[in-house]
This record gives C-alpha cells, structure tokens and sequence, in this order.
C-alpha cells in the first residue's frame, strides 16, 4: 500500500475512525476501544485512530529501514500495528 493508500485511509479515517482502525488492526481490542471512543465522542475516537496510523506507518517505515523496534507501543494491542504490518518484525526481547 502506497502513498494513495495512505491518503484514502486518513480520509476514511476523517469520516469515521473505527474504518482506519479496522483496516490497519483489522478486528480486534484496537478496533474495540476506538469504537467506543468514537461513542463518546468524535474526537476521542479520532485521536485513538490517527494514533495507531501513526505507530502503524510508523513500525512499517522502521521495518523498511532494518531499525529494530526495542519496546512495544503503549495502549496498541495488535500485533499487526505493532510490527508494521511484517509478520517477522517486532520488539527486541
């Protein structure tokens, strides 16, 4: 997914957040919470999910440049976001 990608999520993302969460978390904890985040009001909901975007494109430009992550991202349960999208990447133990 290239930069065109990247835009179409964030404007997914503008409209509805749990959309941008779904498609980097897919259906899980992350998606959970941001649904009900969004609930509470749209803001909330819009911070949480621009947060994982940013630690998901985040991961994913790490794992591109061979830098190591050394912790985990806090408040983000999927492993997905986590590694970047790379199923063999993730935190140093």
């Amino acid at each position: 997914m290239g930069i065109l990608g990247l835009i179409c999520i964030i404007i997914l993302t503008l409209f509805f957040p749990p959309i941008g969460v779904f498609a980097v978390a897919g259906c899980g904890m992350d998606l959970l919470i941001n649904v009900i985040l969004t609930l509470l009001g749209l803001l909330p909901g819009h911070i949480h999910a621009f947060y994982i975007l940013y630690v998901y494109y985040d991961r994913r430009e790490q794992a591109r440049n061979g830098i190591p992550l050394p912790t985990p991202a806090p408040g983000i349960f999927s492993q997905r976001v986590q590694s970047g999208g790379y199923s063999n990447y993730g935190p140093v133990h």
